[in-house]
Formats: C-alpha cells, sequence, structure tokens
C-alpha cells in the first residue's frame, strides 16, 4: 500500500491506496508531515481532491477499493448517489437501502465510511434537518457542506 499526506482547507489529510484502488482518505487530527512525492497511484487522488477543493469538482472518477462487511460497501455504494449539494437522512438512506429498521446499523456504516469525501457521508443528516454524528467532526461537516451549496453566504463587512 502507498501512502500520502497532503493539507486541506479542513486539515491534513492521509490517502492510502494502491493499483487496486483507494482504500482509504481520513483527516489527521494533528500535524503532519506533507508528502514531497506523491506515489503514482495516489496521484489522481490528490489531484481530484484539490479541485473539489477548489470547487472545480463536483464528482469523483477514482478506483475505489474500500474494506468493509458487503452491508457497509452496500450503504457507501447508495451514499455515492446522493448528489452534490444535496443531502439525505439517515432515514431515506435506510428505505432506499429497502429496511427502514436499520437505521442504526446505515448510520453506523455511514460512520465507519473510509474514503472520507469521496464517499459522500457528509450529505447525510438527521430526519430534522440537523448535523449529526460525523467521524471528521461536525465542523468539518458544516464546512463540506456549506463548500458544497449552491447558495454562498456573503460576508456583511
Amino acid at each position: 500500500m502507498e501512502t500520502c499526506i497532503i493539507n486541506s482547507p479542513l486539515g491534513f489529510t492521509k490517502i492510502v491506496g494502491n493499483i487496486d484502488g483507494i482504500s482509504s482518505i481520513t483527516v489527521v487530527n494533528s500535524e503532519e508531515k506533507v508528502t514531497d512525492i506523491i506515489p503514482l497511484e495516489l496521484e489522481d487522488c490528490v489531484i481530484q481532491l484539490n479541485e473539489y477543493f477548489d470547487g472545480k469538482r463536483k464528482q469523483f472518477d477514482l478506483k475505489l477499493n474500500p474494506q468493509g462487511t458487503d452491508f457497509q460497501k452496500s450503504v457507501w455504494d447508495t451514499l455515492l448517489t446522493i448528489p452534490y449539494s444535496k443531502t439525505v437522512s439517515y432515514l431515506q438512506l435506510s428505505k432506499q437501502l429497502g429496511d427502514v429498521k436499520a437505521i442504526r446499523a446505515v448510520a453506523n456504516a455511514n460512520g465507519k465510511n473510509p474514503l472520507w469525501i469521496v464517499i459522500p457521508c457528509h450529505r447525510v443528516i438527521g430526519s430534522d434537518g440537523s448535523l449529526t454524528g460525523y467521524a471528521g467532526g461536525l465542523h468539518r461537516k458544516q464546512w463540506l457542506l456549506e463548500h458544497e451549496s449552491p447558495y454562498k453566504q456573503q460576508s456583511l463587512f
């Protein structure tokens, strides 16, 4: 497995993958040394993440290789269908997967998403519209949703 660290607007980001695809993208809650030379297998991921943060990319086109159970992978596949700048509730996601009673299992799988931003778990919110649970921290979830919003808040001063 190849690994690199990049700096993003939300902190240091660790990317792990190989020829089989990207297996992990995580935000690191400590200061890390940014990788000087990006491994070839991770270059496209770094480019696409930078384009996303620059507001130039709304969809990712990467070979993904997340590790998880079949159920987790089905949840992550469903997350990939949530359009840029849109949100769904955990309840809606459970219904879409065919079992409204699986809401806790769906939320748990959502929280174990190994591919930060690329599999857009940040687009899942509470049924009441509240920001709930996000492994990267609610402040990052809010930032990502605002970043994707077509309605930009302008500064008054």
